[in-house]
């Protein structure tokens, strides 16, 4: 009986988490087929409009250490409710921007809000998932951040054609303030009891343990995976493929909006099949196919010239960044040191948000100095060759090949 409540309580965390998760990523998701073209606004070229994308995640990757700090040091709610919190004001005052430089430091406050609330969020579904269930816990929210994704585009562009390119950052505000407040009703405290502080003068374990994982072939391999991943969603699908569908078929938000929202909802159907994959056949066959196939469909997106080719390759890359959530994640818990849970997660998401901070701009200059098809080609050989480097690394790791 104790067991089986301890499990009914571990499922309602995770609903309520998701829950969270969900309000968090529908206002993230308003904004994506609208943010490249409210920049252009502002008459920049494709490297700016890349900047807007990158100063969020440059956002997360300054502060994804504090913010394991504070998770360790201080709990999981401060962040779960803080984070929200300063998106709100963020998403706000990007609405109410009027030169491309106020635009980019109010994407910088959402970003440091948005890397509050996902690290934390990661840690605490690590505190509550059981070992044997770590990818299914991780797919459970995720498939509800995919599903905020995935709807928030579509109702996001609905919202810019009627009512103008920055009524959807009001919107997104008024999302995440309901979000900080959802959080704190439902969401309890989940951080371990701290080991105490040795008294001889020796390092504290912790610091130990995580310059191991950081320098272990194990992380660095996890690492690039995880950055090339971010760099297909931040560089090719949220910079390059709005500006290659204006460019060569004259979408606007509107349609842009409902691919995104269409190619989304796939993932809703594929995630939990890959967390189980993950879960019984390993962590490395799933990575290699996500990698696979988001370079596939980057490749096909980048030679397209009918409407049709282009959709197929936006079916085919999101069906592999859709899939690739799940595996990495648990990967990642699996190496993790139990008592340094948020400083392991920091170096995860830091190694994400690398890629989606240096991916916008570089893929920018290149499709400007050569075109956006040889740019995303480029993009989609990396992501499918750290996705094959990382099987062939990662043989005789049973971590990578065994069930969590």
């Amino acid at each position: 009986m104790p067991g089986l409540i301890q499990r009914l309580r571990q499922a309602e965390h995770l609903l309520v988490l998701s829950g969270a998760t969900f309000l968090v990523m529908v206002g993230q998701g308003v904004v994506a087929p609208v943010l490249p073209l409210y920049a252009q606004e502002f008459g920049v070229e494709a490297t700016m409009v890349g900047l807007t994308l990158t100063v969020f995640a440059l956002a997360r990757l300054i502060l994804n250490i504090p913010a394991g700090l504070v998770a360790d040091r201080h709990g999981r709610r401060l962040l779960l409710v803080g984070g929200p919190l300063i998106t709100s004001v963020g998403m706000i005052g990007s609405g109410l921007a009027n030169d491309i430089w106020t635009l980019l430091v109010w994407r910088f406050v959402a970003g440091a809000g948005s890397g509050f609330y996902m690290s934390a969020a990661m840690i605490y579904l690590i505190d509550i998932a059981p070992p044997d269930k770590r990818a299914r816990y991780v797919a459970t929210n995720q498939w509800a951040l995919s599903f905020g994704v995935a709807v928030g585009p579509g109702v996001g562009g609905l919202i810019a054609e009627r009512y103008g390119l920055d009524m959807p950052f009001f919107v997104v505000g008024g999302t995440a303030l309901l979000t900080a407040i959802y959080a704190a009703v439902r969401l309890p405290e989940t951080r371990p009891e701290q080991p105490p502080e040795p008294t001889d003068g020796s390092p504290p374990p912790a610091e130990i343990t995580t310059w191991a994982l950081l320098s272990s072939k194990q992380f660095l391999l996890i690492a690039v995976v995880t950055a090339t991943i971010f760099m297909s969603r931040a560089g090719t699908r949220g910079t390059l493929v709005p500006l290659y569908a204006n460019d060569v078929f004259g979408w606007g938000a509107g349609e842009l909006g409902l691919l995104f929202t269409a190619t989304g909802m796939l993932t809703l159907f594929t995630l939990i099949p890959a967390a189980g994959a993950a879960d019984r056949v390993g962590r490395a066959w799933v990575i290699l196919f996500s990698g696979i196939a988001a370079g596939a469909g980057t490749l096909v997106i980048g030679g397209s010239s009918t409407v049709t080719a282009f959709v197929v390759g936006n079916v085919v890359m999101s069906l592999g960044t859709g899939t690739a959530g799940p595996a990495p994640a648990a990967y990642v818990a699996d190496i993790a040191p139990p008592n340094r849970r948020g400083m392991a997660v920091a170096l995860y998401r830091s190694a994400g948000d690398f890629g989606f901070v240096a991916a916008p701009p570089l893929l920018g200059l290149l499709s400007e100095a050569t075109s956006i098809g040889v740019a995303m080609r480029v993009s989609g050989v990396l992501v499918a060759g750290a996705a094959v480097l990382f099987l062939v690394g990662s043989r005789g790791d049973p971590a990578a090949g065994r069930q969590a």
